[in-house]
Order: structure tokens, then sequence, then C-alpha cells
């Protein structure tokens, strides 16, 4: 049995994890933390944390989670550049699994994002649509950023020189170069993706959509399962469900 302790246990992902854990037989979830709770109250008890909790308290239980030798599995997104690396470091200690996204359909949507970039060659334009419902705090998706990531890396760009974020006024024609990306907010859409593939005479696109958050909680849980029995190391998806 893998002892789970879930942290932002009281958000629309927590509640889905609490959910779907009693359809993992393999999985007992032995502590629930939420914004005032104190995880050094419970983190004993438990084989692996997953937490979907905020970006300013993802890193400190990541440091946490190192320094009582348990495993990780992070859902957050709105990371900062600090906290990155703080979490980055921790990963030398115990195995992280860290992932923008969960679901099986998305992760397969970032390898077909990377095989049609590399197929179709520099001569299409790039353009990444997402949609979230109106509560979403950060801007674009965590999921939207990992697809710009792919595209940049195939392209052998720096995401940071390339990356548009939405247009406005007289902006000038398109670069080339570029990278668009565009956030859209709305109503309680859980979550959806489209890679645009556009050059003249055809438009390739490629569109996942989330219609229940209980997609990316089976996927965590999953996560779970896998990282508890791994090396010390940073991983994503990908390496979850043997993609890489």
């Amino acid at each position: 049995m893998i002892r789970v302790i879930i942290t932002g246990a009281k958000g629309r992902m927590g509640q889905a994890l609490l959910a779907c854990a009693p359809s993992h037989p393999e999985i007992e979830v032995v502590g629930r933390i939420d914004q005032g709770d104190d995880l050094a109250t419970v983190i004993g008890r438990g084989d692996v944390v997953v937490d979907f909790s905020s970006p300013a308290a993802t890193p400190g239980i990541a440091e946490q989670c190192a320094e009582q030798g348990k495993a990780l599995v992070i859902g957050t997104t709105g990371l900062a550049a600090a906290a990155q690396s703080r979490i980055t470091n921790c990963a030398s200690h115990i195995p992280i699994v860290w992932a923008s996204n969960f679901s099986t359909g998305v992760n397969t949507l970032f390898w077909l994002t990377r095989k049609a970039a590399e197929i179709l060659g520099p001569d299409y334009d790039l353009e990444i649509v997402e949609m979230h419902h109106r509560l979403k705090k950060d801007a674009p998706s965590g999921t939207a950023k990992t697809l710009a990531e792919i595209l940049a890396g195939v392209r052998q760009q720096q995401l940071a020189k390339v990356a548009r974020h939405g247009r406005e006024g007289w902006v000038g024609e398109r670069t080339p170069e570029e990278i668009g990306l565009h956030a859209i907010r709305g109503g309680d859409v859980v979550g959806d993706h489209t890679v645009i593939f556009a050059t003249p005479g055809e438009r390739l696109e490629l569109t996942h959509k989330a219609a229940s958050r209980e997609t990316f909680a089976h996927g965590a849980l999953r996560a779970a399962r896998w990282v508890v029995r791994q090396p010390p190391g940073h991983y994503d998806m990908q390496d979850v469900l043997g993609l890489k």
C-alpha cells in the first residue's frame, strides 16, 4: 500500500484527488493538508506527497519532503524562477514528478506537438490558444507554457525571446520566429489547449479538451504510484507514461 498525503486538499484538484483515490486500491490517503495546516504533523505517515497547493507554498513543501526523504508529485503551476530553483535543488535528494499537466491525453498532445514541429519544419507559424475557467489565477497555463517550450526546443530557440503573448494595436507583420500564446478565461472550462501550425495553403491544429478534473487526478495518482520506486531526480509525466 502506498501512503499518500495531499496538499491543497480543499482546492479543486485536491477534491478531485480525494474523489478518485478510492478507485486506486493500492493507494491510501493518510493526510489532507491545506492553508493553515502544518505538513510536519502528518508527513511522517506518508510515502509520497501530492502537491496542488499554491506557488507560495510549494517550494517549502518540496524542502520538507527532501528533509524527510519523501517522494513528491507537483502539479502546482505559476511558479516563479526562484521557486523553481528551490524545487530543482530538492530533486538531488528525493524523486520528484513535476508536471504542468497529468492527463494522459495532454501528454500525448505534448508528444504529437514535438513530432509535428519536427516534421513540418520552420516554415509554419506557431500559435497556442488555451482556455480555462474564470477563477484560474495564472496565465498562460502551465500546459500552454510546456507546449511553447516544446516548440521552442525543436527550433532551438529561447522561448523568452520568441514568445508573443497576445496582440493589440499596430503590431506589424508576424515574424517567422515568434510563438504566439493566447489565454482565454470564462465560465467553468476545465482546460482546452490548441496548437496551431499555419502556413500559406494549409493549417494543422492539435487540440485537447478536458471535460473533468478526474483525468488529471487519476494521472497524478498514477505518478504517485510510480515515483516512490524511483531514485532521486526530476521527472515528468512523460517519464511516468514511458513516452521518452
